[in-house]
């Protein structure tokens, strides 16, 4: 078949009807009674989105999210990747490589050294070089059982306004900064005015000291209907920063026994929330894993000021094979001096140097996995010299995420 009009190329908004198509046709119809989407006058910023198109209409498209994430204390730059789409009769045919290719040059382009997506089918981006690092997780709980939380001591709770963002920002960004993997929630996708902030759920509530100081919040959305058999709250963002006002917003969401029968929070991880309830009942009922790809492992490697506990010092030399993308494969020298932040270089590498796949270097970058366990799935080969190195200088915080794209 002749497909000489086929074309990769950046997405204006004369596409727009074709690529709410292919969204609709990939994702499903937006819900009965919805509002119509209300035609932008130019691209919002920190988007960036490309496509394969013939004859006007888009085959295929991929969506670049200009942000930051948070890794052991230092931003990342990151590119979220999000409304991937191929049109049904056109899937298997390699449309979305070439896409990517282009999406991830112009993310190094702006200092983007990581990438990460939400897969619906992880196979298909192994082969691009993303692996799994985390996941975005739904639990449900009894409300009746968060009605019996002890109010925190010395906190009290109320509801938040437009003039508690700021506060807000900075509770989440004190949590975020010491966690793998959370997004900073800053740039142009994150510039929303303090009344939407608050306006886009049913309820934002915070724990405060007697001073008034914000120690906590959780935003939290009703739900319909008021049968406890039936309805749900669902909470989101519940941070704080003493055991106390844990309990206190615990027990607000508990307040709404008689009416919401569960509450459903969306987690990740080991969440430290959990550590304050008495009962044990937390039932897992959705999950949405979490890839990464590194772009530039020498950025990567930097960005993330990498040191050694107790300021050890060491190197490694390795080697990436295998990215599909051309990007990551070649050699490494990986170096760490005392008390100071490691770097790395490209170098031509010996014969039997270490070997990593790039979703080896995701997850070793990431701390998501062990070097034994890359080594079992077939991600790290050659001499394990290099191996205790590497596990130190990715271990340590937890690996968590709150955000979906």
């Amino acid at each position: 078949m002749d497909h000489t009009d086929r074309i990769a190329r950046r997405l204006t908004l004369e596409d727009r009807a074709s690529w709410l198509a292919l969204g609709e046709e990939a994702f499903g119809a937006r819900p009965p009674g919805s509002s119509a989407l209300a035609p932008p006058v130019s691209q919002p910023p920190g988007l960036h989105r490309w496509g394969v198109v013939e004859g006007g209409r888009v085959l295929a498209q991929v969506v670049g999210r200009a942000c930051a994430s948070w890794w052991g204390g230092q931003a990342v730059g990151t590119t979220g990747i999000a409304s991937v789409a191929v049109a049904a009769e056109h899937r298997g045919e390699g449309l979305l490589r070439g896409v990517f290719e282009r999406v991830l040059a112009e993310a190094l382009e702006r200092g983007e050294v990581v990438s990460t997506l939400y897969p619906t089918a992880p196979g298909i981006y192994r082969g691009l070089g993303y692996e799994l690092v985390a996941t975005l997780d739904a639990v449900d709980l009894p409300t009746a059982a968060l009605a019996a939380v002890r109010p925190g001591v010395g906190v009290s709770t109320r509801r938040a306004t437009p003039d508690d963002v700021p506060a807000l920002r900075e509770l989440y960004t004190g949590w975020a900064r010491e966690q793998h993997g959370p997004l900073t929630r800053t740039g142009p996708l994150y510039e929303e005015a303090a009344e939407e902030a608050i306006a886009d759920h049913t309820g934002t509530t915070l724990a405060v000291d007697a001073g008034g100081r914000v120690l906590g919040c959780v935003r939290w959305d009703r739900g319909e209907g008021y049968d406890p058999a039936t309805a749900r709250l669902t909470a989101r963002d519940l941070l704080a920063t003493t055991p106390e006002a844990y309990r206190a917003l615990w027990a607000v969401l508990g307040s709404f026994a008689t009416v919401a029968g569960t509450v459903r929070l969306w987690t990740s991880g080991a969440d430290e929330a959990r550590l304050v309830l008495p009962g044990v009942t937390w039932q897992p009922v959705d999950r949405r894993p979490y890839m990464l790809r590194v772009l530039d492992l020498v950025g990567a490697v930097e960005a993330r000021q990498l040191t050694l506990p107790l300021g050890g010092a060491g190197g490694v030399t390795l080697r990436v094979a295998g990215d599909r993308l051309g990007v990551l494969d070649g050699g490494y020298r990986l170096a760490v001096e005392s008390g100071a932040p490691a770097t790395c270089e490209r170098v031509s590498p010996p014969e039997d140097a270490p070997t990593l796949t790039p979703q080896g270097v995701a997850l070793w970058w990431a701390g998501a996995q062990s070097c034994a366990t890359l080594r079992r799935l077939g991600h790290l080969t050659g001499p394990t010299d290099g191996d205790e190195l590497l596990d130190a200088l990715t271990a340590g915080a937890q690996l968590h995420v709150r955000d979906y794209f």
